[in-house]
């Protein structure tokens, strides 16, 4: 069972930059596919970004597409995801999950707090 770790979050004014982390262990990462998703107060959880196994498919929901990038660093399990022109909107819980492949979003993280001032 592959466990995901979240860091990175933080308060920052809208323009400015977030990288998060989220670090897989417990289990075999091979294959999964890995994605952020958020969760405003008061919303449902998001869709944000998704990156396939190998890295060479990035999926990104249109609010976030050309502003943010998501990364994988499979030796170390780890993915990324750099957010830049941050806006009040973003702010929200950002989880990180794994797909295995085939299957649906099984895992989560617990999740890291952004704070966008305005």
């Amino acid at each position: 069972q592959v466990q995901l770790v979240e860091s990175g979050g933080g308060l920052v004014q809208a323009g400015g930059s977030l990288r998060l982390s989220c670090a897989a262990s417990g289990g075999t990462f091979s294959g999964y596919t890995m994605g952020w998703f958020r969760q405003a107060p008061g919303k449902e959880r998001d869709f944000v970004a998704a990156i396939t196994w190998s890295g060479g498919n990035t999926f990104y929901s249109d609010s976030v597409k050309g502003r943010f990038t998501i990364s994988r660093d499979n030796a170390m399990n780890t993915v990324y995801l750099k957010m830049n022109s941050l806006k009040p909107e973003d702010t929200a819980v950002y989880y990180c999950a794994a797909r295995p492949s085939g299957s649906s979003w099984s895992n989560w993280g617990q999740g890291t707090q952004v704070t966008v001032s305005s």
